[in-house]
């Protein structure tokens, strides 16, 4: 298969600086978004350090290694982002309490490993239905998996924007990891909650379907824009194609 990626990231309607980073390596097979967190200075170094982290930890896989132990390197590629976050700001008091959520795919073979902290999120659409693949790692998402607040309440709380898990705050942080099969024509997207929070799935499919995959991260921006831009919007398409495409 050939991967086929583009990729935005947009500054949007209100913040002064981009805190959001995102790693494009479709010779490795490596994606992810980092929303970072802590401040100007703080925010974009802990996105940034979180992907450099993460590419770099990111081994060539033994070739007997099995489906768990290629999940484990990505979910510990993603601790180490975390130690080395964290490391950096015990040592300096202008970064102390920085973080950043981390969602990444890694596409080796015929599958296609999820690694997630925090609300960015990750979708996957297939025959024009995308699926959202993360859980969110919010207050407010908490709040609707228990039932004690409904979907149209959590878009709306001035609550929205708080997350309960991210990489760096602490040492070491519980990373959500899945294997999916991986289907030629399928279309995967990565994005902050800079758009997350703007365009529902179902309209997601709707983009998906309605325009070249080329042309969609720039749209999906112009849409969180449209909508308001009150943060940093981040998206990556990835498209499954043949090794021929």
């Amino acid at each position: 298969m050939k991967l086929i990626p583009y990729a935005v990231t947009d500054v949007g309607r209100k913040r002064e600086h981009n805190e959001d980073s995102f790693l494009v390596r479709p010779e490795t097979g490596l994606f992810a978004v980092a929303d970072g967190m802590g401040g100007h200075q703080a925010g974009e170094r802990a996105s940034k350090m979180a992907l450099d982290t993460l590419a770099d930890e990111m081994k060539v896989p033994a070739k007997n290694a099995s489906r768990d132990q290629l999940l484990e390197g990505l979910c510990r590629a993603t601790q180490a982002a975390g130690a080395a976050i964290f490391d950096a700001a015990q040592s300096d008091s202008a970064l102390q309490g920085m973080g950043t959520t981390m969602t990444s795919l890694w596409f080796h073979q015929d599958r296609v490993f999820l690694a997630h902290v925090g609300d960015s999120r990750a979708y996957l659409c297939r025959n024009g239905q995308a699926l959202q693949l993360s859980d969110d790692h919010s207050w407010v998402s908490e709040q609707v998996r228990a039932g004690t607040m409904t979907a149209d309440e959590a878009r709306e709380s001035k609550f929205r924007h708080i997350i309960t898990r991210s990489v760096g705050f602490e040492r070491e942080v519980l990373v959500d990891a899945a294997v999916l099969p991986v289907r030629l024509g399928d279309c995967f997207v990565i994005c902050s909650d800079g758009l997350s929070n703007y365009v529902e799935t179902d309209e997601l499919s709707r983009v998906l379907t309605a325009q070249l995959y080329s042309q969609v991260p720039r749209t999906l921006v112009e849409i969180a824009n449209e909508r308001g831009g009150d943060d940093n919007i981040t998206v990556i398409v990835v498209q499954v194609a043949n090794r021929a495409a």
